[in-house]
This record gives structure tokens, C-alpha cells and sequence, in this order.
């Protein structure tokens, strides 16, 4: 028990003095990153909107891990929906209010928005972490920072390259927009026209092709502790086994999102957002965010097997080809933001691969051939009938009834190939010992 709380409080004083340390730092830049970097004054409300986010989910992580730990996931996924449910009613609110006073503000309203339902969510894991914890965190706290020294070596150790991989990922999304920026502007765009092309694209394409990934975050979070457990006892049967089961899983779902979102992708942007601006995006990037699906759970899988300096590796290495392709590619005025969307996709693809191909050094991990054809047959002749579907019929409801005739295809023709049985629809999350 001591042990737990020598590691708890040391996570938080690491954590909020990290934190401490970036918010006034972000509040100092903001104005110069406004003007220099992101190349749009408009920016500047946004960054100081945000910046209080920073201690809170700082907090929160520390507390979310310490339940993980305890192989409780409940409180975790509460408090990710409570998140997303604040988040999404505030920014519907709050930007509808703001946007007369013009669009910089609505924005740092969205982003206020996102503070309150962060602020929602390390509430509620703060009250379960009062109610299911056995010591009191406040009680001898310094003594403990103090004392822990072992215990924060010990932390690093397992948490560094893990860190290192979300410290990557989280640099190349803090660059992306400025190298996107200055290429566009390279390439002849204005600053107005390249915020509004890269907003197309990341605010509009990219939410929806990243829909299916609660399925590949539920299998990523219950692969860690089902990995590592199996892996410690030397039976790589059961860890390939699980991983097979966790692809798989993933594939099927991700083809069946996918096919959708290829073959509606205008009526759904027009339905959404009332213009089809970003769909090119999408039916452009759809075939290749299966690979993005793929990430969660081989990066869970190398964490599992101690390779999680390996990942970290594997994620500069994207980073820096996705930077590097859209500066090359977005500079160019035949290119413009599609170089953006091919940098995204050279990244994504190349770091799925190396993961796997980091894995398949370790265990031995071989392609169920067979599966995957049929599936990719599936999903080809229920994206058709889809398709067939949305021109033929001519109601207001046809693109519902559409969409639900795909999937329909698609489970049937599913199941009837055997490619996934009925208890694994109705069981995705869970992984039964054998």
C-alpha cells in the first residue's frame, strides 16, 4: 500500500510541476506563436483559452493510470464519456454564443469548452478516487516526494519511452500547423484560405475517419494487462493469440467503417457540415486509415513486451517522414493541402509497419491470409450494394437507409463467410483466457 501511494504522489509531483512549468511558458509564446508560427494573429485567444487545460490533464492521467493500474477501467471510460458529452454540449453552446463577436472568439470558446469537460472528468475521477482508495495522498506528501527518488528512477524507467512515444506525437501535432502554414504560404496560399484548407481537414475529415478508433482504444486498453500477464509467463501462444484476435477485430470493424465513409462521403459531409469540401479528403485517406486502426493495439502489444523504446523509435521515424513529405509536397501549388493529406498517410502507413515488424522479431506472428481477403470481398460487394442503394432510391431518408443497408450486407455476408462469429459481435471488448 505504501509502495502505491509512494508511486501516486511521486506521478503528480512529476506531473504538476512539468505542468507548472509549460502553462506560464505557453501564456509567455502565445502571442509570438500566433503571429510567427501559425502565421494568423486570430490564433492568439484560442492559445490562452487552452492553456489552463495543461495542469488538468496532467491530473487526470496520473489518476486514470492509478485505476488502470488496479485493473479498474470503469472510472477511466466514465470519465471519458462524461468528457466527451461536456465537451461537445459547451462547444455547440458556447460557439453559437461567441461567433458574432467574430470567429477567433468563437474558437476559444470551443476551446473553453474543452478545459470545462476535461475539468468534468478529472472531477468525477477525483471523487472515485476518494471513494475507492485505502490511504490518504495528502498525509506525509513531501516526506514521500522526498523519499522517492528509487521510486521516481523506477518510473522512469518503464514510463520514459512510453512518454516519449506521446511526447513525440504530441510535438508533431504542435508543429504540424505551422509547417503546414508556412508550406501553404510557400506555395502562394494565404494565411486565410490555408487555415480554412487545413481546417476542412482536420476538423471535419479526420473526426470522422477517426470514429472507428473507440473500437481499437477498448482493444488497445484490455491487450496491456492481457499481454503482459501472458507474456511474464513465457506462453507467446496466448499472446499471439490475442493479438490475432485483437487484428482481426480490428480490421473487420474498421473495413466496415471505412466502406462507408468511402462510399458516402459527400451526402455525409453535406448532411454534417453542408458543404463537400472535406470528402475528397476522406475517400482519399479512408483506405489508408486501416493502418491507423492498427496502431492502438501493436503499440499496446509492444509496451506489453517491454519494446516500447522500440515504438517510441517507430513514432519519430513517422513524425519526422510526415513533417518532412508535407513541407516537400505542400509547398508545391500543384500539391497545396492534398500534400498534407499524403504526408498523414506516408506516416501513418509507415509506422504500422514498423510496428508489426517490430513485433514479428519477438513473437512469431504470421498473416491469416484467408480472413483478410474475404473480408476485404465483403467489403467491396457491400460498399457496391450500397452504393446502388443511395442512387436508386429517392427519399428523404435514403442516405440512412442506405448506410444500414451496407452494414447490413456487410455483417451477413460476414457471417455467412465465417470471418466472425456471433458471440465476437456481441463480445469485442473482453479477451476469455483459454
Amino acid at each position: 500500500m505504501k509502495k502505491n501511494k509512494k508511486i501516486l504522489v511521486v506521478s503528480l509531483s512529476v506531473t504538476l510541476g512539468l505542468s507548472l512549468l509549460f502553462t506560464p511558458a505557453l501564456l509567455l509564446l502565445a502571442p509570438w506563436l500566433s503571429k510567427t508560427l501559425f502565421t494568423d494573429p486570430r490564433i492568439y485567444w484560442p492559445l490562452i483559452a487552452i492553456t489552463p487545460i495543461i495542469p488538468i490533464v496532467a491530473v487526470s492521467a496520473v489518476i486514470r493510470g492509478y485505476f488502470q493500474g488496479k485493473q479498474n477501467m470503469k472510472p477511466a471510460a466514465v470519465s471519458q464519456i462524461l468528457e466527451q458529452v461536456v465537451r461537445i454540449g459547451l462547444i455547440i453552446t458556447l460557439t453559437k454564443m461567441f461567433l458574432p463577436y467574430g470567429i477567433e472568439y468563437a474558437a476559444a470558446a470551443a476551446m473553453f469548452a474543452s478545459i470545462i469537460g476535461e475539468l468534468a472528468s478529472l472531477l468525477y475521477l477525483l471523487t472515485s478516487f476518494k471513494l475507492k482508495k485505502h490511504f490518504r495522498v495528502r498525509k506525509n506528501f513531501f516526506k514521500y516526494v522526498s523519499s522517492g527518488k528509487d521510486t521516481l528512477k523506477q518510473l522512469f524507467s518503464i514510463a520514459l519511452p512510453s512518454t516519449g512515444s506521446r511526447f513525440i506525437g504530441n510535438a508533431a501535432w504542435f508543429l504540424e500547423p505551422i509547417v503546414v502554414a508556412q508550406s501553404l504560404a510557400i506555395a502562394g496560399i494565404s494565411s486565410s484560405l490555408a487555415t480554412q484548407q487545413y481546417g476542412e481537414l482536420t476538423g471535419f475529415a479526420l473526426p470522422l475517419l477517426m470514429l472507428p478508433s473507440f473500437i481499437t482504444f477498448a482493444l488497445s486498453t484490455s491487450l496491456v494487462p492481457a499481454v503482459s500477464e501472458a507474456h511474464a509467463i513465457g506462453n507467446h501462444d496466448l499472446v499471439t493469440h490475442r493479438l490475432h484476435q485483437a487484428l482481426r477485430i480490428t480490421f473487420i470493424t474498421g473495413c466496415l467503417a471505412l466502406v462507408v465513409l468511402f462510399v458516402f462521403a459527400d451526402p455525409i459531409m453535406q448532411l454534417m457540415y453542408g458543404k463537400t469540401n472535406a470528402a475528397i479528403y476522406i475517400t482519399y485517406l479512408a483506405p489508408i486509415f486501416i493502418f491507423s486502426y492498427y496502431q492502438m493495439p501493436l503499440q499496446s502489444v509492444l509496451q506489453a513486451l517491454n519494446l516500447a523504446k522500440a515504438a517510441m523509435y517507430n513514432s519519430l521515424i513517422g513524425a519526422i517522414v510526415k513533417l518532412a513529405f508535407i513541407f516537400a509536397l505542400s509547398s508545391q501549388p500543384q500539391f497545396g493541402i492534398m500534400g498534407t493529406a499524403i504526408g498523414f498517410a506516408a506516416s501513418i502507413v509507415l509506422v504500422t509497419f514498423l510496428h508489426f515488424a517490430t513485433i514479428t522479431k519477438v513473437i512469431n506472428l504470421s498473416i491469416e491470409v484467408r480472413s483478410y481477403v474475404l473480408t476485404v470481398i465483403v467489403t467491396f460487394i457491400s460498399g457496391w450494394i450500397g452504393h446502388i442503394c443511395y442512387q436508386y432510391l429517392t427519399i428523404p431518408a435514403s442516405l440512412y437507409i442506405s448506410i444500414l443497408v451496407t452494414g447490413i450486407c456487410f455483417i451477413a455476408l460476414a457471417l455467412s463467410f465465417k470471418i466472425i462469429s456471433k458471440n465476437e459481435i456481441m463480445l469485442i471488448v473482453p479477451f476469455k483466457k483459454k
